[in-house]
Order: structure tokens, then C-alpha cells, then sequence
């Protein structure tokens, strides 16, 4: 269960030092909380100025220092820091200890009516533990003042560290009492939205399929997503697109995928698009000015993309005649629910890019927050919670607000990632995303003027189109 989220570096993922095993301790400590990666001194430093860039008014964090004598140690507090100076009141704040050793962690509180920490300009000053001591790796220990502790209990007397991380610490939250969004679990439902997304038909008659593209960060799950819908169709597990968890987007082309439904059947009218992940940079990841030609079908299949070379109209593969056939109906965005709070704000400002220029063209939009169970414990539990869990409706909203997108359009999903057989519960909340891209597919054409409505031929519908949509921008 993903209980950690790393914090991404400029060229890859700064991940966690806790096993496991002392993921556990820690959260027996913490309670029914999630834990969000934001410093790690070996990589950004070990000085005050590193970890207050990191780690100031984030809420709610826990210090984890580590030392060569198998000892996990730190602080909890409930409050930020700011470098204002004074002295912070904390009643939740406490000391703690971990060792290799096998007993149970030690957790000590603040002595009554002591402060918690000094918020000043030096590293994490909790009176009793001085973490970055003079801007090193190194702890200063003074067991009385404002908690009380033996130094053999806490570190082992052990004060040079070999790591030391922050994470801010987000409560789960419990059940709602009722759903916020109503589901149908039966096998009834699944069987429905089965059959209701294969005789799905396009309402303009020269359009033979509607199409979705996928596009979202590398990592949150494009390629998954379309997997485990054609594993549904198919009735078992498939691996048709290339899906991984490498640092960059395993997915280099542009690709067009058909479902199909069962072995050797026919297809689902539904193509989904998969592009390559979402990155910071200008320099790597998907090009918005490629996503543009995409979305407007002047991309073929298997086109290499490159984002060091944009698409041009002359580039082999440029597909000068498009029509509506070849147009994107749907965009979806894919975000990995584990990692919301760590979208930086290059990348919100991206996407807030893509969705101002998606907008521009008129393409509904829907959002699909995926990886639900590994986000969220109650969810992992039972699927069936995830409508249900205060955390994961937090989260919604949140991504919800951060996109501009309405709450309606954000849809939960769990892909098949470890599974070796289908089960319902997953099937349904995938065969319910797909119903929503159908459905907003169906509100494009709707969109369309007459003309195109009623066009035959192809080249005429692609004219008419292509005064309501323009193929380029300023």
C-alpha cells in the first residue's frame, strides 16, 4: 500500500529511507494518516536554509533523522514553520524513537506548559533535540529542556546523522455516513454499461468512433487505464500499450488504440489515445503545440514524438486533411491520486495551458484520479468505500479547484496493476469513466454547427469543422 509519496526532483524521483517495517512503527505513532516526501538532506542538504525552503508552512510534519546506530528518530508537530522567531506552542507535539533493535517505539511528550520548538532561522530546534546543528549533518542533544528523555533511549548517544527527511503528515479522515457520489455495484450495473458503451453510436453519421486522448504526468497511468478497459472487453488480462514506473514517459509515441470486445471480437466504438507523460520542463514530455495537432488529427498513429522537435505541417506522418473522424472528442486528464499534493505549481501551469487551449477548441474534458486504493487505506480495503472516504472527496475537490474542471467531471478509478483476474468493482468504476467520456463526447457533437452535422462527405465535413475549430495558435 502506498502510504508515502515522493517528492519529484528535477530529473527523477527523491524517494523515502523508511522500510516498510518502520512506515509501520511511524504510523502506529501518527495514527490514520498519509505521509508526503518534502526533504530529503542528502539530496537538497543538510542546512536550516534547505529544509525551511522545503518544508515552511506545509502543516502538520514529522522530523525522521536516522543514525549508524540503527537508531529512527525525530519530532512531531502539529504546526507550521515559519522562521518567525518565537516560540511555538504545540500540545500535540511530541519526541519519538525507533530502533533496529525490536522494542516498540518510544514516544515522548513535552514537559507541561513548555514550548514545542523555536521557530527561528536554524534548522529544528526542539530544545531537548537541535536538528542541522550549525548547518551540518549532526544533532545537539539536551535532554530536560522541554522534554525529558535518556540520550541511550532516544539516539544511542549517536549524534552525526546519516539521512534525515521531512514529511508533511495529512489525516485520512474516516467514512462519510452516505456516499457523495452513487454507484451501483451489482452485477446488473456492469453488465449495463457494457452493453450501453458497445451499441454506443455517434450522433454525426460520418463519424465512425468517438475518440478520447489521455494526458497527464508521467506515472499517473495513461497507458494502465487503457489496459485494464481492454481487459474488461476482452475478459482478461491484456498488456496491449507499453506501461511502466520509469522516471520518464515510457510511452514515446502517439498511439490509437481499439478495444475489443473478447478474443477476435468486434471493436468498441471508442478509440483511446495515449501520449507521452506530462513532465516540467519545456525540454522533455509532451509538446502543448503537439497536443494542439492531436487534438485537432493531424497525428497519425505511431508518430515518433520528440519534445525537442515539435511537430511541423511538413513533418512525414503530418496529416494535412483531417476530419472529424481523426479529431480528438474527449480529452481526459490522468493524475496518479497518490501524488495530487505534489503537482508543482510548473506543472499545474501546464495543464492549465493545455486546458485553456482545450477549451478554445470546445473539447469537453473530464478528469480521472487513478491509484484510489493505494491513496487511500479504506478504499484498499473495500472499493466500494471510495465514494465514501472523507480523504479521497478532499482530494477530488482539490483537484477539482486546482484545474478549473467542476467536481462532476472528476471521476475516481483503480486500474488493474497486480491483479491476475478481473474483478467487478474495478470493472465498474472503469466501465463508468468510459460511459462519462461517451457522454461528453455525444455534448461535442452536439456542439457542432449544422453543417457539420449533416455533411456526407468527408473533405466537407473536415472544412466545416475546421472554421469552428482553429488548427493553431498565437
Amino acid at each position: 500500500m502506498c502510504v508515502l509519496d515522493s517528492v519529484p526532483a528535477i530529473m527523477s524521483v527523491v524517494t523515502s529511507s523508511l522500510s516498510e517495517d518502520k512506515q509501520k512503527e511511524l504510523l502506529s505513532l501518527l495514527g490514520h494518516v498519509r505521509l508526503h516526501l518534502l526533504h530529503k538532506a542528502s539530496v537538497h542538504g543538510f542546512t536550516a536554509l534547505a529544509f525551511h525552503n522545503h518544508c515552511d508552512n506545509q502543516g502538520p510534519t514529522v522530523l525522521v533523522a536516522y543514525n549508524a546506530s540503527g537508531f529512527i528518530f525525530g519530532a512531531y508537530s502539529s504546526k507550521d514553520y515559519t522562521q518567525e522567531g518565537g516560540e511555538v506552542c504545540d500540545e500535540e507535539a511530541f519526541l519519538y524513537s525507533i530502533h533496529s533493535g525490536g522494542s516498540e517505539p518510544l514516544r515522548v511528550a513535552g514537559i507541561n506548559r513548555k514550548c514545542a520548538f523555536i521557530d527561528g532561522v536554524t534548522g529544528p530546534h526542539y530544545g531537548a533535540l537541535v536538528f542541522l546543528h550549525q548547518d551540518t549533518a549532526e544533532i545537539q542533544s539536551n535532554p530536560g529542556i522541554n522534554f525529558t528523555f535518556q540520550a541511550a533511549e532516544m539516539h544511542g548517544e549517536d549524534l552525526t546523522l546519516t539521512e534525515f527527511e521531512v514529511y508533511r503528515v495529512e489525516g485520512l479522515g474516516d467514512l462519510l455516513d452516505k456516499p457523495w457520489r452513487n454507484i451501483n455495484w451489482t452485477p446488473e450495473r456492469r453488465q449495463q454499461l457494457m452493453k450501453t458503451i458497445q451499441s454506443y453510436k455517434p450522433d454525426i453519421k460520418t463519424v465512425k468512433q468517438a475518440r478520447a486522448v489521455l494526458v497527464g504526468p508521467v506515472g499517473a497511468g495513461k497507458s494502465t487505464f487503457f489496459n485494464s478497459i481492454n481487459s474488461v472487453f476482452r475478459g482478461n488480462m491484456t498488456s496491449q500499450a507499453i506501461a511502466g514506473t520509469a522516471g520518464r514517459s515510457v510511452t514515446t509515441q502517439f498511439r490509437t488504440y481499439t478495444i475489443k470486445s473478447g478474443k477476435g471480437g468486434g471493436a468498441v466504438p471508442l478509440t483511446l489515445c495515449d501520449t507521452m507523460g506530462l513532465e516540467e520542463t519545456a525540454e522533455a514530455g509532451l509538446d502543448i503545440e503537439d497536443l494542439v495537432h492531436i487534438l485537432n488529427g493531424h497525428i497519425k498513429d505511431r508518430y515518433q514524438l520528440n519534445p525537442l522537435t515539435p511537430i511541423q505541417g511538413d513533418n512525414p506522418g503530418f496529416n494535412k486533411q483531417a476530419t472529424l473522424n481523426d479529431a480528438v472528442h474527449c480529452v481526459v486528464y490522468v493524475v496518479d491520486t497518490c501524488k495530487v499534493s505534489l503537482l508543482t505549481q510548473k506543472m499545474l501551469d501546464k495543464l492549465a495551458s493545455i486546458r485553456k487551449k482545450t477549451n478554445y477548441l470546445g473539447i469537453p474534458q473530464i478528469l480521472l484520479m487513478t491509484k484510489v486504493d493505494e491513496a487511500c487505506p479504506l478504499a484498499a480495503e473495500d472499493l466500494q468505500n471510495v465514494y465514501r472516504s472523507v480523504y479521497l472527496q478532499r482530494k477530488a475537490r482539490e483537484l477539482s479547484e486546482s484545474f478549473g474542471i467542476p467536481l462532476s467531471c472528476v471521476l475516481l478509478v483503480k486500474n488493474y496493476s497486480e491483479e491476475l483476474e478481473l474483478d467487478q468493482d474495478i470493472d465498474i468504476l472503469l466501465l463508468t469513466a468510459v460511459q462519462q467520456m461517451l457522454n461528453y463526447t455525444d455534448s461535442f457533437f452536439e456542439n457542432q454547427v449544422d453543417e457539420a452535422r449533416e455533411a456526407i462527405d468527408p473533405q466537407e465535413l473536415y472544412r466545416a469543422n475546421d472554421r469552428i475549430r482553429p488548427v493553431s495558435f498565437e
